[in-house]
């Protein structure tokens, strides 16, 4: 890695810091990351909805399993971010294979459960490194990490599903009358269309917003992990002190 190129200024933080440090990266690159990540998430929006025909709770699910494939687009673009690259869906198009293809059976299983995935997702989709030797480097990566990895979890979790009954509380305020679910219906799981549609439509939104935040938090402790172990901070000292 050219640590000179880095557009980061990087030095051993806090593990809450670290993951601010990432919410700060993808708010500066936001008009990368957005278009790019709709890009990934048009397609799977479209097999949500068609989903429905199926199950009503399908969607939910299709959209919830697909997150890990759809932040490896979102990491695809922070990862270039960090170096002041911007990204546009056609770079996301050219590298498509190694963003979306690469370790997919992994994605969708083992990985889609790790508690911890935003943290050790940039090793497996940025280092290349041979399935075992990735273990160790997990980790090595994890350690004193592993803690504040899983808080971030819990937290854009909990925000998550506060922003989806946020939206889905819209249906109740600008529904015509009559329409709204009474106590009865959500009790029973008797909901109208309206409701039933607007569950999928809610937390599509909530996943689309906030799963950037998500991983650019995990893609900062992880940056922030190398910084400890490997000294980051002291080598980007000379490389400037040197360049002056």
């Amino acid at each position: 890695m050219q640590l000179d190129a880095l557009a980061l200024r990087l030095r051993p933080r806090g593990g809450l810091e670290a993951a601010d440090l990432g919410v700060r990266l993808c708010q500066a690159a936001a008009r990368s990351v957005y278009p790019c990540y709709g890009v990934a998430a048009t397609p799977v929006a479209l097999l949500a909805i068609a989903s429905a025909e199926w199950a009503r709770w399908l969607p939910v699910l299709i959209i919830w399993w697909s997150k890990p494939w759809l932040d490896r687009t979102i990491l695809f673009v922070l990862s270039r971010a960090a170096f002041g690259q911007p990204t546009g869906p056609s770079d996301v198009w050219d590298a498509q294979r190694h963003i979306w293809w690469r370790h997919l059976p992994l994605t969708l299983t083992l990985w889609r459960v790790s508690p911890w995935r935003s943290l050790t997702q940039p090793i497996h989709q940025l280092e290349g490194l041979t399935f075992r030797r990735a273990r160790s480097r997990v980790a090595v990566i994890r350690k004193r990490a592993y803690g504040t990895a899983l808080m971030v979890s819990h937290v854009l979790s909990a925000a998550e599903a506060a922003l989806t009954l946020a939206l889905l509380s819209l249906v109740f305020w600008f529904a015509p009358a009559g329409s709204t679910p009474t106590l009865p219906e959500l009790m029973s799981g008797e909901l109208p269309a309206l409701f039933t549609v607007g569950v999928p439509i809610a937390y599509g939104i909530a996943v689309l917003f906030l799963e950037p935040f998500y991983v650019a938090a995990g893609f900062a402790m992880y940056l922030n992990r190398r910084a400890e172990i490997e000294a980051w901070d002291i080598e980007q000292e000379f490389r400037r002190a040197f360049a002056a």
